[in-house]
């Protein structure tokens, strides 16, 4: 039918101008979220504000309309068909790049990126490496699955030609993170020279540190001795009670002094020890009449006791004497 040979010869055309990159499809991956369509508008107003970028697994095939990406750091376009890298200069911010898995031949139009510090083209088809086409400023790089990482001396020439490059092919440079801890030790030893070789006391060093430290636990001992005296000054003083009113015992005959009318009592006030004395004689004579009260409770029962006897005895001698 002839309606489905124009779509073909259209997916024909497609395949031979290849896919590109443009405004819908990075807002698409970007910027438009299934779950809330307005967070689009909430987090990015323009695509001039995204940092990362991804466009991964897109059949992609060539780069480029990444003009208003000017704060991008970080482009993620692994696993597409791009065969060339080019239109990068326009985001010259750009710290991290992923073409792995592309279709890439050469390493070229890179050193536009001065702020590059992260490329990965791993598993592409680069035969032959052109070092001066890789910007300095890089610190990883990745180039495994390579057939240029086959050649003899291959690695020793890449770390050669980038001064500043920390791992390459997914192994760290061990002499170059040495080189930097021995800068840093020996940054610590100009600033402290004293630490440079042996330890070396001078005659009678250990003398007087034995002296300072023996005058220093004098002094501290002496301290604590001062603190201890000025405690023991500072000791409350207990004052003297005034005396308490003698409270009478059960059974005592003793009358009780009564306060007469329009006369004031004034307390006067005792030390402790006649307080102590006073309370003793009075409980002391409180005893004594209650002694004293009930000797004289058991002599009135006594007498009681024989005044009811005596008279039935006369009545008994009475009615024998009538008999």
């Amino acid at each position: 039918m002839p309606g489905d040979e124009q779509e073909a010869k259209k997916a024909a055309q497609r395949t031979e101008e290849g896919v590109h990159i443009t405004e819908a499809l990075i807002t698409k991956r970007n910027l438009t979220f299934p779950g809330d369509e307005d967070l689009s508008e909430k987090m990015f107003h323009t695509l001039g504000e995204l940092e990362t970028v991804r466009l991964d697994r897109e059949g992609i095939t060539c780069i480029g309309n990444l003009e208003k990406l000017r704060n991008i750091h970080s482009l993620y376009l692994q696993s597409n068909k791009i065969q060339r890298i080019e239109n990068l200069a326009c985001i010259t911010s750009l710290r991290f790049l992923s073409l792995a898995g592309n279709q890439i031949r050469h390493v070229e139009n890179l050193l536009d990126l001065q702020y590059l510090q992260f490329l990965d083209l791993s598993e592409n088809l680069i035969e032959t490496l052109k070092l001066d086409e890789l910007p300095e400023s890089l610190l990883i790089l990745n180039l495994c699955g390579n057939p240029c990482t086959n050649q003899e001396g291959y690695r020793k020439m890449v770390i050669g030609a980038l001064p500043l490059l920390l791992d390459l092919d997914k192994q760290p440079i061990l002499e170059r993170w040495t080189s930097d801890e021995e800068d840093k030790s020996s940054d610590d030893d100009d600033e402290f020279p004293e630490l440079n070789g042996p330890f070396c006391a001078e005659r009678g060093f250990f003398k007087d540190l034995e002296q300072e430290l023996h005058q220093h636990q004098e002094r501290r001992q002496q301290a604590a001795l001062t603190e201890h005296l000025s405690r023991m000054e500072t000791q409350p003083v207990l004052t003297d009670l005034p005396l308490l009113p003698a409270v009478p015992m059960a059974g005592d005959c003793s009358s009780t002094a009564t306060d007469q009318p329009g006369k004031e009592s004034a307390p006067k006030a005792t030390s402790s020890t006649q307080t102590a004395s006073s309370t003793k004689k009075q409980v002391s004579k409180n005893q004594k009449s209650s002694v004293q009260a009930r000797k004289g409770a058991l002599a009135a029962t006594t007498s009681k006791t024989s005044q009811a006897a005596t008279p039935s005895m006369t009545k008994t001698t009475n009615k024998k004497s009538t008999k």
